[in-house]
């Protein structure tokens, strides 16, 4: 999809950017603010203007992902059989204009065109118990770390939430950077460490069998730490350098790969406040866990904007994947039914515990396979209800002939959700600013294999001309 590109826009084009957001996410709030399991006990469909409503009823789900958001099958001509209002093609339009683009700059053949595994573009010992969206990840986040640790003159490199350490183990062991990793769970860190052997004895291995391609150098595994870092103090352990530098002092660069809620804030504070520190390169997820108030809003400026609240349901929505969904739209399969049962499951359980609202229901298997009523019986019996209440079956089966609304409401809901994200991100570029730092936002990953494809690049000098490097694919 199009959209704003962060390197194009002034400061005060970015303030301006964020009074638009706040004013276009204040008039539609009632579609971001809804639950789509309470499609029929609120009557949503009902909210929308009726105009809406006839341009949008009997769509079928390729045509949603076609017209609605504006992702085409390749070849395929964007056809309108009726005239939209205008409301709606603005919404359409302004939705495209104001989110930023998450369209990577590069331009490049799939990694996974020969086996959908297995990165190309991996070395074999950096893919072993690496699923392919991880290994896509691991390798573009390193090697713009990498490129921004030479810029900087960065002397180790800190990353936050390693988890299973697998971004750590590429910079350290395939890029040859000095990679200190912090994760709070314990487990994760002693398997981060097995990991690290595994692959050294690999590594051993394929110098042995190919001495002349394999070319050894000085081989430093991750430092792992089991630390826990707050999202209000600030981390002792995150600053003590591996290395006393030989020269000069200690030079930092933080990440974290998808940095969960308020732990992509904490790099933020980090960074702005620690002298040590002199670059970030953070990709956050999970916005509805951020802090309220806290980790949202942290610019002065969006704080001072009507309208800048984001509640929990509004910044969950913004975690959903706008591309898969519309791939699920142009298959057309039978999973789009799920919202449909799980919000006709809603109003038998509001008839038979009115103060039972949106309970969580755990996943019920197979439920392309089902018939409505069978999936409601299911769904009963997990929130603790009595499976075998009377139902009525004509109701429940005309709310499944709603199915196509039910996708059209989410499908709009989705269409707005890029909006949110894009303001918690520039919320943090301004507050960067705000602190004297420069910062931009890139497109880092394929949208289709990472959702949240973000990265924020902050340095505490400009980088000016050199920046564009971080924007490019390596061969």
């Amino acid at each position: 999809m199009p959209g704003v590109s962060v390197r194009g826009l002034s400061h005060e084009k970015r303030r301006q950017l964020a009074v638009n957001l706040t004013r276009v996410l204040a008039l539609y709030r009632s579609i971001l603010d809804a639950y789509i399991i309470e499609f029929f006990t609120d009557s949503l469909w009902g909210t929308l203007p009726s105009s809406w409503q006839e341009a949008l009823d009997g769509l079928k789900p390729p045509q949603l992902a076609t017209l609605l958001l504006g992702m085409p099958r390749e070849g395929e001509e964007i056809r309108y059989r009726s005239v939209w209002p205008l409301t709606l093609l603005a919404l359409k339009s302004t939705a495209c204009a104001l989110a930023f683009t998450r369209t990577p700059g590069f331009q490049t053949p799939s990694e996974f065109l020969e086996n959908p595994s297995q990165s190309s573009r991996l070395a074999a010992p950096f893919r072993k118990h690496v699923k392919p969206k991880k290994q896509h990840e691991i390798r573009r986040l390193g090697e713009l770390v990498k490129k921004l640790s030479d810029l900087t003159g960065c002397t180790q490199v800190v990353d936050v939430g390693s988890g299973q350490g697998h971004l750590s183990r590429f910079m350290s062991l395939g890029l040859g950077l000095m990679v200190k990793s912090l994760e709070g769970n314990q487990r994760l860190v002693e398997r981060a460490q097995r990991l690290d052997q595994e692959l050294l004895q690999a590594l051993d291995k394929m110098e042995k069998r190919h001495p002349k391609v394999v070319q050894r150098g000085s081989r430093h595994s991750p430092h792992h730490v089991v630390q826990w870092v707050s999202p209000t103090a600030l981390c002792d352990e995150l600053l003590l350098p591996l290395e006393t530098p030989c020269q000069g002092s200690t030079r930092l660069l933080l990440t974290g790969l998808h940095a969960c809620g308020d732990l992509s804030v904490s790099l933020l504070r980090h960074f702005c406040c620690c002298s040590e520190v002199v670059a970030l390169a953070s990709v956050g997820c999970c916005y509805m866990k951020l802090s309220e108030p806290g980790s949202y809003p942290l610019s002065q400026w969006v704080a001072g904007l009507p309208g800048h609240e984001l509640p929990y349901r509004l910044r969950e929505g913004a975690c959903h994947a706008l591309e898969d969904y519309a791939k699920r739209l142009q298959k057309a399969g039978p999973g789009l039914q799920a919202h449909c049962f799980r919000a006709a499951l809603e109003t038998v359980i509001r008839r038979a515990c009115p103060e039972l609202r949106r309970p969580g229901v755990q996943g019920i298997p197979r439920v392309h396979e089902l018939k409505i009523e069978e999936y409601v019986q299911q769904g009963l019996q997990r929130v603790g209800l009595d499976p075998q209440l009377p139902l009525d079956l004509a109701a429940l089966w005309a709310q499944q002939a709603q199915e196509n609304r039910v996708v059209a409401f989410f499908s709009l809901a989705l269409l707005l959700a890029p909006l949110v994200e894009t303001l918690i991100l520039l919320d943090r570029l301004l507050y960067l600013q705000e602190q004297g730092f420069y910062a931009e936002l890139l497109p880092i990953f394929s949208p289709e294999l990472s959702p949240r494809n973000l990265v924020l690049v902050a340095t505490k000098t400009p980088l000016g001309q050199a920046f564009s490097v971080l924007e490019t694919e390596d061969n």
